[in-house]
């Protein structure tokens, strides 16, 4: 009984506070961020030894990207390891010696003891633990009283650069990771860190079409931390067909598991997407079908009635889904870093931009419509 008890006590999560990026092309990664994204670029400096570090920022939220300095160090271990991607995710936290001990007694291995790193008046502790996350570690920060930098050591710009964040985005949403077995990587997330099971779906895109002979499919579980809403997505490849799993490419593309996707969350999707298609964002497509048939699914999924035009979510691809009287999701998918700068090492981690009209699910229906069209994508480029 004190050992359940003990399971479910709070590490303290404050939410998430930045996605750190590992890259070897910083200025491309800079582009993309500041002119594709529109995100405003407000500062850089070392985040971890050995690298080279520059900050965007989104209301409140951080999307750190560094490059190694040297053939040492974190990201640069990491890069020998696999292409560009998310290489830690950093936390705020309550009580950081609390959250320490809770992780350290569940069986978490951290990397290092609390650091404490003081600029001026601000006190900044930090220490980040190993995960089933391939090599993204998890970081968790606790700042002193009026505090905001994104790390120690961060140099502001007088004037920030690059955009505006003129599209709106708010937060994250929730984070997608593929794992080649899935179960461990969930059983360490319920322990150790101490999240509950939310939501979960299995699908193939065989389902409908018994007799083709390809096909990609996945278990998804996503796991959360009820105080903060931090959610996690986490997906294994589902037979038949596992090696060409659209899961498993990407864990071979990825030379490992990872993260897969990050969810931006947005007020005004529709009015988005047509800017940024207007200014040349590469999407995912949707086929045609998708929308010749949205109208029965919205009927049959129980949303009834929706505030968007038919037309309109056809003309910019954008998916709908829910499961509850004019309760519903609107989504979309970037294209993956590597196609997107037509760069195997830039990596398959890819962007969703999702707006919630009173839906807190994950877009189940929608799973056919992705895999289809990561499938499309995968064979233009010679994937499969």
């Amino acid at each position: 009984m004190n050992e359940a008890k003990k399971k479910r006590t709070s590490i303290g999560l404050k939410g998430v506070e930045a996605l750190h990026f590992f890259v070897h092309d910083l200025e491309r990664m800079q582009t993309f961020l500041g002119e594709v994204l529109d995100l405003e670029e407000v500062g850089g400096g070392e985040a971890l030894p050995g690298a080279e570090t520059l900050a965007f920022r989104f209301s409140g939220t951080y999307i750190l990207v560094s490059r190694p300095v040297g053939d040492d160090g974190p990201v640069a271990n990491y890069l020998d390891k696999h292409p560009e991607g998310v290489g830690e995710i950093r936390f705020g936290v309550k009580d950081i010696e609390h959250t320490l001990s809770t992780l350290e007694g569940r069986g978490a291995t951290p990397v290092s003891d609390i650091r404490r790193e003081v600029a001026g008046d601000v006190s900044f502790d930090h220490f980040a633990i190993t995960t089933p996350f391939g090599s993204t570690r998890f970081r968790f920060i606790e700042r002193g009283e009026g505090g905001s930098e994104p790390f120690p050591g961060f140099v502001g710009l007088a004037e920030p650069r690059g955009g505006s964040n003129r599209f709106g985005f708010t937060h994250i949403d929730h984070i997608t990771s593929n794992f080649r077995t899935l179960a461990p990587a969930l059983l360490w997330m319920e322990h150790v860190m101490g999240l509950e099971r939310y939501w979960g779906i299995e699908f193939h895109t065989s389902d409908v079409t018994p007799d083709r002979q390809s096909g990609s499919g996945l278990k998804s579980t996503v796991m959360w931390d009820p105080e903060s809403g931090v959610k996690f997505a986490n997906n294994e490849p589902w037979r038949p067909f596992f090696a060409g799993s659209q899961i498993s490419l990407y864990i071979d593309d990825n030379r490992g598991d990872g993260v897969q996707h990050a969810a931006l969350s947005i007020h005004d999707i529709m009015g988005a997407v047509r800017d940024m298609r207007q200014q040349g964002v590469p999407f995912m497509p949707t086929p045609g079908t998708y929308y010749d048939a949205l109208p029965e699914r919205i009927i049959d999924s129980g949303i009834m009635e929706i505030d968007e035009a038919i037309g309109d979510l056809r003309e910019l691809q954008v998916l709908i889904d829910g499961e509850r009287d004019h309760r519903y999701l609107l989504q979309i998918f970037l294209k993956e870093m590597a196609a997107i700068h037509d760069d195997p090492e830039a990596g398959p981690f890819f962007f969703e931009i999702i707006q919630r009209k009173g839906d807190r699910g994950f877009g189940g229906g929608n799973f056919r419509a992705l895999f289809e069209s990561i499938e499309r994508d995968q064979k233009a480029r010679g994937r499969i």
